[in-house]
Protein backbone atom coordinates (compact mmCIF):
# COMPACT_ATOMS: atom_id res chain seq x y z
CA UNK A 1 0.00 0.00 0.00
CA UNK A 2 1.49 3.05 -1.09
CA UNK A 3 2.38 5.88 1.71
CA UNK A 4 -0.25 8.95 1.16
CA UNK A 5 0.26 11.92 -0.33
CA UNK A 6 1.28 15.43 1.46
CA UNK A 7 -2.33 16.84 0.57
CA UNK A 8 -4.23 13.29 1.85
CA UNK A 9 -2.64 14.17 4.85
CA UNK A 10 -3.54 17.62 5.52
CA UNK A 11 -7.35 16.99 4.48
CA UNK A 12 -7.31 13.97 7.10
CA UNK A 13 -5.38 16.54 8.97
CA UNK A 14 -7.97 19.37 9.17
CA UNK A 15 -11.38 17.01 8.94
CA UNK A 16 -9.40 15.82 12.75
CA UNK A 17 -8.21 19.42 14.03
CA UNK A 18 -9.50 20.62 17.73
CA UNK A 19 -8.50 24.12 16.79
CA UNK A 20 -8.04 25.21 19.97
CA UNK A 21 -7.61 29.13 21.80
CA UNK A 22 -6.66 28.73 25.98
CA UNK A 23 -4.72 32.15 26.86
CA UNK A 24 -5.75 33.48 29.82
CA UNK A 25 -6.93 36.91 27.97
CA UNK A 26 -9.15 35.46 25.77
CA UNK A 27 -12.81 36.61 25.35
CA UNK A 28 -15.76 36.67 23.06
CA UNK A 29 -13.42 38.58 20.38
CA UNK A 30 -11.06 35.97 20.30
CA UNK A 31 -13.21 32.83 19.87
CA UNK A 32 -15.43 34.39 17.32
CA UNK A 33 -12.14 34.77 15.41
CA UNK A 34 -11.36 30.98 16.20
CA UNK A 35 -15.00 30.21 15.25
CA UNK A 36 -14.62 31.91 11.65
CA UNK A 37 -10.81 29.80 11.23
CA UNK A 38 -12.57 26.65 11.84
CA UNK A 39 -15.15 27.04 8.86
CA UNK A 40 -12.14 27.96 6.45
CA UNK A 41 -12.12 27.72 2.48
CA UNK A 42 -11.03 23.95 2.61
CA UNK A 43 -13.83 22.53 4.80
CA UNK A 44 -14.50 22.47 8.91
CA UNK A 45 -12.42 20.55 11.87
CA UNK A 46 -13.41 18.24 13.77
CA UNK A 47 -14.36 20.52 17.01
CA UNK A 48 -13.55 24.09 18.84
CA UNK A 49 -11.34 24.01 22.12
CA UNK A 50 -12.29 26.78 25.07
CA UNK A 51 -12.53 27.63 28.11
CA UNK A 52 -15.54 26.79 29.91
CA UNK A 53 -16.50 30.00 30.10
CA UNK A 54 -16.56 30.52 26.59
CA UNK A 55 -17.86 27.14 25.64
CA UNK A 56 -21.58 28.91 25.54
CA UNK A 57 -20.42 31.38 22.91
CA UNK A 58 -18.73 29.01 20.88
CA UNK A 59 -21.09 26.88 20.51
CA UNK A 60 -23.40 29.74 19.18
CA UNK A 61 -21.04 30.79 16.61
CA UNK A 62 -20.78 27.79 15.06
CA UNK A 63 -22.53 24.80 13.10
CA UNK A 64 -23.84 21.65 14.40
CA UNK A 65 -21.72 19.90 12.15
CA UNK A 66 -18.33 21.48 14.01
CA UNK A 67 -18.34 20.56 17.88
CA UNK A 68 -17.35 22.07 20.50
CA UNK A 69 -14.74 21.46 23.52
CA UNK A 70 -13.80 23.16 27.11
CA UNK A 71 -11.52 22.09 29.24
CA UNK A 72 -11.62 20.86 32.83
CA UNK A 73 -9.02 20.97 35.60
CA UNK A 74 -6.66 22.72 33.40
CA UNK A 75 -3.93 23.46 32.84
CA UNK A 76 -2.54 21.91 36.67
CA UNK A 77 -4.22 18.75 37.13
CA UNK A 78 -4.92 19.36 40.53
CA UNK A 79 -6.83 16.49 42.87
CA UNK A 80 -9.88 19.05 43.85
CA UNK A 81 -12.57 16.89 42.43
CA UNK A 82 -15.32 19.33 43.16
CA UNK A 83 -13.23 21.59 41.08
CA UNK A 84 -13.12 19.17 38.01
CA UNK A 85 -16.80 18.39 38.23
CA UNK A 86 -17.98 22.01 38.64
CA UNK A 87 -15.45 22.85 35.20
CA UNK A 88 -17.58 19.67 33.83
CA UNK A 89 -21.11 20.91 34.88
CA UNK A 90 -20.34 24.28 33.35
CA UNK A 91 -19.43 22.35 30.11
CA UNK A 92 -22.31 20.59 30.27
CA UNK A 93 -24.67 23.41 31.12
CA UNK A 94 -23.00 25.41 27.55
CA UNK A 95 -24.11 22.93 25.24
CA UNK A 96 -20.53 21.26 24.25
CA UNK A 97 -20.23 18.20 23.30
CA UNK A 98 -16.28 17.49 24.64
CA UNK A 99 -14.78 17.58 27.77
CA UNK A 100 -11.02 17.73 27.77
CA UNK A 101 -9.84 16.88 31.21
CA UNK A 102 -6.35 17.28 33.01
CA UNK A 103 -5.33 13.59 35.14
CA UNK A 104 -3.61 14.61 37.91
CA UNK A 105 -0.45 13.41 36.87
CA UNK A 106 1.84 14.87 40.11
CA UNK A 107 -0.44 13.19 42.53
CA UNK A 108 0.57 9.98 39.83
CA UNK A 109 4.25 10.47 40.26
CA UNK A 110 3.61 10.62 44.06
CA UNK A 111 2.27 7.83 43.96
CA UNK A 112 -1.55 8.65 45.02
CA UNK A 113 -3.48 6.25 42.20
CA UNK A 114 -6.40 6.49 44.62
CA UNK A 115 -6.94 10.33 44.46
CA UNK A 116 -6.17 10.47 40.36
CA UNK A 117 -9.02 7.19 40.39
CA UNK A 118 -11.54 9.43 42.34
CA UNK A 119 -11.22 12.34 40.41
CA UNK A 120 -11.53 10.49 37.17
CA UNK A 121 -14.20 8.80 37.82
CA UNK A 122 -15.89 11.90 39.48
CA UNK A 123 -15.65 13.74 36.21
CA UNK A 124 -16.87 10.17 34.19
CA UNK A 125 -20.08 10.34 35.99
CA UNK A 126 -20.72 14.39 35.70
CA UNK A 127 -19.79 13.94 31.68
CA UNK A 128 -22.57 11.47 31.11
CA UNK A 129 -23.50 11.61 27.11
CA UNK A 130 -20.11 13.86 26.61
CA UNK A 131 -17.09 12.63 25.32
CA UNK A 132 -14.06 12.16 27.34
CA UNK A 133 -11.12 13.13 26.35
CA UNK A 134 -8.38 12.42 29.66
CA UNK A 135 -4.95 15.00 29.31
CA UNK A 136 -1.45 12.53 30.58
CA UNK A 137 0.77 15.48 30.49
CA UNK A 138 2.91 12.80 29.21
CA UNK A 139 5.40 14.63 29.22
CA UNK A 140 5.94 15.34 32.32
CA UNK A 141 5.30 12.03 33.86
CA UNK A 142 8.56 11.51 33.68
CA UNK A 143 8.65 7.61 32.76
CA UNK A 144 7.08 4.97 30.17
CA UNK A 145 6.16 3.18 33.92
CA UNK A 146 4.25 6.28 34.87
CA UNK A 147 2.56 7.51 31.31
CA UNK A 148 1.33 3.69 30.82
CA UNK A 149 -0.46 3.93 34.18
CA UNK A 150 -2.10 6.78 33.57
CA UNK A 151 -3.50 5.74 30.55
CA UNK A 152 -4.65 2.17 32.13
CA UNK A 153 -6.21 4.42 34.99
CA UNK A 154 -8.05 6.56 32.48
CA UNK A 155 -9.37 3.91 30.40
CA UNK A 156 -10.57 1.84 33.85
CA UNK A 157 -12.57 5.24 34.64
CA UNK A 158 -14.23 5.17 31.02
CA UNK A 159 -12.29 7.90 28.73
CA UNK A 160 -13.42 8.36 25.45
CA UNK A 161 -9.59 9.47 24.08
CA UNK A 162 -6.30 9.30 25.93
CA UNK A 163 -4.86 12.87 25.00
CA UNK A 164 -0.86 13.80 25.15
CA UNK A 165 -0.99 17.24 26.71
CA UNK A 166 -1.95 20.15 27.49
CA UNK A 167 -0.19 22.36 25.25
CA UNK A 168 1.67 24.29 28.46
CA UNK A 169 4.53 22.64 29.48
CA UNK A 170 8.00 22.23 27.89
CA UNK A 171 7.53 18.79 26.59
CA UNK A 172 4.61 18.27 24.68
CA UNK A 173 3.74 15.55 22.30
CA UNK A 174 6.11 13.07 21.59
CA UNK A 175 6.54 9.68 19.53
CA UNK A 176 7.38 7.89 22.82
CA UNK A 177 4.49 8.76 24.65
CA UNK A 178 2.61 8.41 21.34
CA UNK A 179 3.31 5.03 21.30
CA UNK A 180 2.64 3.98 25.10
CA UNK A 181 -0.56 5.46 24.93
CA UNK A 182 -1.76 3.69 21.90
CA UNK A 183 -0.55 0.36 23.35
CA UNK A 184 -2.17 0.85 26.03
CA UNK A 185 -5.41 1.01 24.09
CA UNK A 186 -4.51 -1.49 21.95
CA UNK A 187 -4.26 -3.62 24.68
CA UNK A 188 -7.13 -3.35 26.79
CA UNK A 189 -10.05 -5.44 25.15
CA UNK A 190 -12.90 -2.72 26.18
CA UNK A 191 -11.01 -0.03 24.76
CA UNK A 192 -9.20 -0.90 21.17
CA UNK A 193 -12.24 -0.80 19.25
CA UNK A 194 -13.75 2.53 20.55
CA UNK A 195 -11.14 4.83 22.57
CA UNK A 196 -9.49 7.28 20.56
CA UNK A 197 -6.00 9.29 20.58
CA UNK A 198 -5.13 12.84 21.09
CA UNK A 199 -1.70 14.18 20.45
CA UNK A 200 -1.53 17.91 21.65
CA UNK A 201 1.40 20.44 21.51
CA UNK A 202 4.06 21.58 19.43
CA UNK A 203 2.69 19.67 16.37
CA UNK A 204 3.33 22.38 14.00
CA UNK A 205 3.28 21.16 10.02
CA UNK A 206 1.34 18.49 8.33
CA UNK A 207 4.57 16.07 8.40
CA UNK A 208 3.92 16.14 11.78
CA UNK A 209 0.86 15.25 11.90
CA UNK A 210 0.98 12.44 9.41
CA UNK A 211 3.59 11.18 11.80
CA UNK A 212 0.94 10.75 14.55
CA UNK A 213 -1.35 9.49 11.59
CA UNK A 214 0.72 6.70 10.78
CA UNK A 215 1.51 5.61 14.26
CA UNK A 216 -2.67 6.12 15.40
CA UNK A 217 -2.90 3.41 12.24
CA UNK A 218 0.09 0.72 13.06
CA UNK A 219 -1.84 0.73 16.58
CA UNK A 220 -5.46 0.87 16.35
CA UNK A 221 -5.86 0.27 12.94
CA UNK A 222 -6.82 2.22 10.08
CA UNK A 223 -10.75 2.37 11.13
CA UNK A 224 -9.16 4.58 14.06
CA UNK A 225 -8.31 7.48 11.74
CA UNK A 226 -11.66 9.44 11.67
CA UNK A 227 -12.65 12.42 13.81
CA UNK A 228 -14.55 9.51 16.17
CA UNK A 229 -11.22 8.36 17.09
CA UNK A 230 -8.08 10.65 16.41
CA UNK A 231 -7.97 14.21 16.97
CA UNK A 232 -4.99 16.68 16.71
CA UNK A 233 -4.75 19.16 19.24
CA UNK A 234 -2.75 21.89 17.61
CA UNK A 235 -3.59 25.72 16.20
CA UNK A 236 -0.70 26.49 14.26
CA UNK A 237 -0.76 23.43 12.15
CA UNK A 238 -3.33 25.26 10.35
CA UNK A 239 -1.26 27.43 9.14
CA UNK A 240 0.55 24.69 7.07
CA UNK A 241 -2.70 22.52 6.25
CA UNK A 242 -3.95 25.40 4.11
CA UNK A 243 -0.77 26.15 2.37
CA UNK A 244 -0.82 22.44 1.40
CA UNK A 245 -4.01 22.38 -0.10
CA UNK A 246 -3.43 25.53 -1.82
CA UNK A 247 -0.42 23.73 -3.78
CA UNK A 248 1.98 25.65 -1.83
CA UNK A 249 4.78 24.26 0.13
CA UNK A 250 4.54 23.11 3.89
CA UNK A 251 6.78 24.97 5.95
CA UNK A 252 9.93 23.45 7.91
CA UNK A 253 9.24 21.81 11.30
CA UNK A 254 9.41 24.11 13.93
CA UNK A 255 10.20 23.32 17.80
CA UNK A 256 7.19 21.75 20.30
CA UNK A 257 6.55 22.99 23.27
CA UNK A 258 3.10 24.51 22.84
CA UNK A 259 -0.46 24.64 20.70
Amino acid sequence: MSSPSLQDSARLALACLDLTSLNDTDGEAEVARLCARAQGPFGAVAAVCVWPRLAAFARRELPANIRVAAVANFPDGSTDVERAVRDTHAILDAGAQEVDLVLPWQALQAGDEKSVAQLLGAVRRASKGLSLKVILESGMLGSAALISRAAQLSLAAGADFLKTSTGKTPVSATHEAAQLMLAAIAADAGARQSVGFKPSGGIRTVGDAAEYIALTRSQLGDEAITPIRFRIGASSVLDDIERVLAGQASQSTAAAGTY
